[in-house]
């Protein structure tokens, strides 16, 4: 079957079509978890670094449960993986709405649940599936489509999120939330891998154990993951602190709430661009430009005089750069190692993901009760801008031997 061809057969499109649906409705919910903090702190006495410290479990055992999901996925059907994973969401959200929600269980619940939740929904297993059905000429556009339809569930979600909390509360918001991942949930049997028939990939005998230590021994792979903990980092010390740190300066909630929306906006063309351009250049030195200009958009930011110009410029130029890692990096996984292990080689690297997301997370707010600003927590972003943008350059986009041999 021809490679030019951009859809190879109709699972391909009901999986990408699904796995596009089942990222907006996964992400919409993970990103706005900011917004609830003033409700949780006043209704919950949740502190700072307690908040924080959640968002940092949350983003562990999504990471940690990521190459178990990618493993699953791999061996019995992507929409398998999936459909468990929302259970574990679903869960987790029920027990944050319904109580208990405060001490342990919060952490739990907040934390530990919905980051097992979102280690099979959000991005890394949805898109592993859908680039098994697509060659390499055309992988990366298609995988931007999945960051990029998410993208716009990051737009729509603080304005839906913003206007429920301030009409309904937080408890009844979360009840939506729970009535959107039970879509999802019915969604995902739709995202399906491709049987051996439809599979792109040559048949091999590699094994799980093989596939892995062909991957850590594998210098631009180590790099790789090296270069994605800092992904992990930025993110997430925006999507969750953000939201205090233009009121701390004197701007107004719904300017937070504009912020994340401006991020999720300009994020669909930031994926789409970078899916793009992964075609027809290096995708190391996009990833490498895409660090350098967060760094940028970060001293701007806080060096600037805080208004609302200078917030929903922030947004804008930080969305653009958001997810737009994903479509290079996961393109530089299958192009070095094949995509019958994809799930769980790229799994592997959005742990590095989400320890730096643990970081961000827990450090933001632990900055904030110890000095009473977060500055600190910029800094070390923007010291992680310029290392990320380093350590993508000696990696060596060629396949493993064992492809160029067969």
């Amino acid at each position: 079957m021809s490679s030019e061809k951009f859809i190879q057969n109709n699972t391909a499109l009901t999986t990408l079509i699904a796995a596009c649906l089942v990222v907006l409705i996964s992400l919409s919910v993970r990103q706005v978890f900011g917004m609830f903090f003033m409700d949780f702190n006043r209704d919950l006495g949740i502190s700072n670094t307690e908040f924080g410290l959640a968002i940092g479990i949350q983003m562990l055992g999504w990471g940690l449960s990521g190459p178990i999901f990618g493993a699953i996925a791999d061996k019995y059907g992507g929409h398998k993986a999936i459909s468990l994973a929302f259970v574990f969401y679903i869960v987790g959200i029920y027990f944050l709405y319904s109580g208990p929600n405060t001490g342990l269980f919060f952490q739990i619940h907040l934390g530990l649940l919905i980051g097992i939740g979102c280690g099979g929904t959000a991005i890394s297993i949805p898109m592993s599936i859908v680039g098994k059905h697509f060659p390499l000429s055309n992988r990366t556009i298609a995988m931007s489509l999945v960051t990029s339809v998410g993208s716009f569930g990051y737009f729509l979600s603080p304005l839906f999120t913003n206007y429920s909390l301030n009409n309904y509360g937080w408890v009844e918001t979360l009840f939506f939330f729970m009535i959107f991942l039970i879509f999802g949930l019915i969604i995902a049997f739709f995202v399906r891998s491709p049987t051996l028939k439809q599979t792109i990939e040559k048949p091999n005998s590699q094994s799980t154990i093989g596939a892995l230590k062909e991957a850590f021994q594998n210098k631009s792979y180590v790099l790789l993951t090296a270069g994605f903990f800092v992904c992990g980092f930025h993110i997430t010390l925006v999507g969750t602190h953000v939201p205090k740190y233009v009121i701390d300066r004197g701007l107004d909630d719904w300017t937070a709430a504009m912020i994340l929306s401006l991020v999720g906006f300009f994020n669909i063309f930031g994926s789409l661009l970078s899916g793009y351009m992964s075609t027809k250049m290096s995708k190391k030195i996009i990833l490498s430009g895409i660090y350098f200009l967060r760094g940028i958009s970060i001293i701007l930011f806080i060096s600037l005089p805080a208004s609302n110009v200078t917030a929903f410029l922030f947004g804008a130029s930080f969305g653009f750069l958001w997810l737009s890692t994903v479509p290079a990096t996961v393109g530089i996984v299958a192009h070095i190692f094949g995509t019958k292990y994809l799930g769980l080689l790229y799994g592997l690297v959005f742990l590095s993901h989400q320890i730096g997301s643990f970081f961000g997370a827990y450090l933001g707010g632990l900055f904030y009760d110890l000095y009473g600003s977060y500055d600190y927590a910029w800094y070390l972003a923007i010291a992680l801008s310029i290392f990320a943008a380093i350590i993508h350059l000696p990696i060596k986009e060629k396949p493993v031997l064992r492809l160029q041999t067969e």
